[in-house]
């Protein structure tokens, strides 16, 4: 079975909205490497439609130019795989959308064969995962600064607790903690 695994940005204060903003005063060698095992490891990465045309306006360019080369050529060799209700069309290598009901893809997707799935970012999908008990484990990079508005993961739109248990937690030199979170053992 794959797992499934989510990263998100997050301000002190919850806020993990536009991390293009806030994020990169607090970027440091240990994040970079975090975000890289997380997000470089996988060879499945699942986006919703927002995020994943931030990743494709950006590293496909960067990879073009030799920027960031070697992450930047895993993000683009991976399968990408995009949660919008919309009809896309793809420039990025390796793209293509969710056919149907993204929870049903996901148990299908968890129990075929493969590595690991990642999730960058992509606030909507990581909710939907969580309350489905589908995400294996849950990445927080929680960062020194409060942002006072903007989405957060939860908004006030639980219907009942969805109760984890720690996996680890990091302090890293910028300040950022790195807290993961995987489901309550039942």
């Amino acid at each position: 079975m794959r797992t499934i695994t989510a990263g998100l940005f997050s301000a002190a204060d919850g806020v993990v909205a536009e991390p293009q903003d806030w994020h990169f005063p607090y970027f440091c060698d240990e994040l970079g490497a975090a975000v890289g095992e997380l997000v470089g490891g996988a060879d499945t990465l699942l986006f919703g439609r927002t995020t994943y045309e931030g990743f494709a306006e950006a590293w496909p360019a960067r990879e073009a130019a030799g920027q960031d080369l070697e992450f930047a050529k895993a993000l683009g060799d991976a399968r990408k795989i995009v949660v919008s209700h919309e009809q896309l069309d793809f420039t990025w290598r390796n793209s293509e959308q969710v056919p149907g009901d993204l929870l049903d893809f996901v148990r299908e997707l968890k129990a075929g064969d493969g590595g690991p799935v990642a999730v960058s970012g992509s606030v909507s999908v990581v909710r939907q995962l969580l309350r489905a008990g589908l995400l294996d484990e849950l990445h927080l990079f929680v960062h020194p600064i409060a942002l006072g508005r903007g989405l957060r993961l939860w908004q006030d739109d639980l219907d009942e607790p969805i109760k984890l248990r720690l996996i680890k937690c990091d302090v890293f030199k910028s300040g950022t903690l790195h807290v993961v979170y995987g489901p309550q053992e039942q």
